[in-house]
């Protein structure tokens, strides 16, 4: 990537991945010789409009580097607001890569397509002047924290679901259920499985003398509203059927007694936990499992209306970095902060893994290598450290993180300690003040007792 012409000092490069090119470095360090302001601005639903204030070089020696710089950042801005429409302000040449880059058979055909299956409308990019620029209008909302009366907390997970019944803030039942919902296409089954838990937990809080007052929900996803617009559960349902997936959680709440329903991004939920346990705002919460799921909290306890669906945005710029095979990207979040990255390390640190292993048993190989301190596993979790501190300092440019909190089954046991420390000694290493403001760290014990059950039942305010 010489074209560049930047330099991106990397002090501590993970040891198991030395070609590893921090996003967040060259963004700060693009900016060093840039002089030609350039304003992005993406609108989503609602009229929600995000703006990100830049600068480019301008120059024919520098376009092409301008263009990879701006493709970069609309993507990552693309995947943490969500939006259908992109408007660069500022330099026509750069708005034409990206419009190419965005058109059907252009090299983010797929988050064109995505975005358009999210929002339902045209995906556009245009050009406009600098001082034309749209105004940002951002609507912060209140998520949750309602505790009063008989509620159900329900967690739609890939594997299992979870389901609780909450009086008055305090947990009476829980249970988890095996389910298959990413291998079904008919849409049926995934009602019937969510009936089925939402049901039960009613009969709970009926059996305490209380009554369902209201229902709360946290699933993997991207919502309008309570309806699913792109979610993995319902991968295999056709399109054709779509408008069952779309009503599905507003018509099992009508089943169940036609009461207050609010669905929510599953990491948004956990950041919800996250400041309920805390009793404070400013939080991002990283789930590190089969992908990453990222949530986020403002200072005031409220979502930003973002979909933060950071797996797919870039956080390395090696040009061998490892491809995501859905979205076809390079060097995006899921493959450095999920199991995938434990797998994709393990050979570099001379482990060989069972082919024949799902990547879950994988995980499990490595992890009980873990616990015996086999150096070679350290190596692994030690390199997802340095990933993870220079995602915090790539992170905190575009979003205002005073708690950054860490779940998921990659961070259980030794791993996920050494994980912990590794990131955070880099951050007192290099970035002292960002150290200090953003604590990284596993949740607390309060924060468990809170949990993600607890925090989905309390989404919905009561009529």
């Amino acid at each position: 990537m010489n074209f560049l012409n930047v330099d991106i000092p990397v002090k501590n490069v993970p040891e198991l991945d030395k070609g590893f090119v921090p996003l967040g470095l060259f963004f700060k360090n693009y900016q060093k010789g840039a002089a030609k302001p350039l304003c992005i601005a993406v609108e989503r639903s609602g009229g929600q409009i995000g703006t990100y204030e830049t600068k480019i070089y301008g120059t024919p020696e520098m376009e092409q580097a301008d263009a990879y710089y701006v493709d970069r950042l609309v993507k990552f801005l693309l995947w943490s607001w969500g939006g259908f429409k992109v408007s660069i302000c500022g330099d026509d040449n750069v708005a034409a890569a990206i419009r190419a880059a965005y058109s059907e058979g252009g090299s983010r055909a797929f988050d064109k397509g995505f975005m358009e299956q999210v929002y339902e409308t045209e995906f556009i990019v245009e050009s406009l002047p600098y001082d034309k620029k749209p105004e940002a209008v951002q609507r912060a909302e209140s998520i949750g924290r309602h505790l009063d009366g008989g509620r159900i907390g329900f967690d739609a997970g890939g594997s299992d679901r979870k389901v609780s019944a909450v009086l008055d803030g305090e947990p009476i039942y829980s249970e988890e259920v095996v389910w298959f919902p990413k291998t079904i296409s008919n849409p049926d089954y995934h009602f019937e499985g969510i009936m089925a838990a939402l049901s039960t937990a009613a009969a709970k809080i009926l059996e305490k003398g209380g009554h369902v007052d209201a229902i709360g929900v946290s699933s993997a996803g991207t919502f309008i509203g309570n309806a699913p617009m792109v979610a993995s559960l319902f991968i295999k349902v056709p399109r054709s059927e779509w408008d069952k997936v779309k009503t599905i959680y507003d018509r099992a709440a009508k089943e169940i007694g036609d009461v207050p329903i609010v669905v929510a991004n599953d990491g948004d939920v956990s950041a919800l936990a996250g400041a309920m346990g805390l009793g404070v705002g400013n939080i991002m919460g990283i789930a590190m499992g089969t992908s990453e799921a990222v949530g986020y909290v403002d200072k005031d306890k409220n979502v930003l209306g973002w979909i933060n669906e950071l797996a797919f945005a870039p956080v390395d710029l090696c040009e061998n970095a490892m491809q995501d095979e859905w979205s076809t990207d390079i060097g995006v979040g899921c493959k450095y902060f999920s199991q995938d990255a434990v797998i994709k390390l393990a050979p570099a640190a001379g482990i060989e893994l069972d082919e024949n292993l799902s990547p879950a048993e994988k995980l499990k190989v490595v992890q009980a290598l873990m616990e015996k301190d086999d150096p070679r596993a350290q190596a692994i979790f030690e390199s997802i450290g340095a990933y993870l501190a220079y995602a915090v300092v790539l992170y905190s440019q575009f979003y205002d993180i005073e708690h950054m909190m860490m779940l998921g089954r990659v961070m259980s046991g030794k791993g996920g300690d050494t994980i912990l420390r590794v990131c955070n000694e880099i951050l007192a290493d290099e970035y002292p003040a960002l150290a200090k403001k953003c604590e990284v760290s596993l949740p607390d014990e309060k924060t468990r007792r809170v949990g993600q059950s607890v925090a989905a039942a309390s989404l919905p305010r009561i009529k």
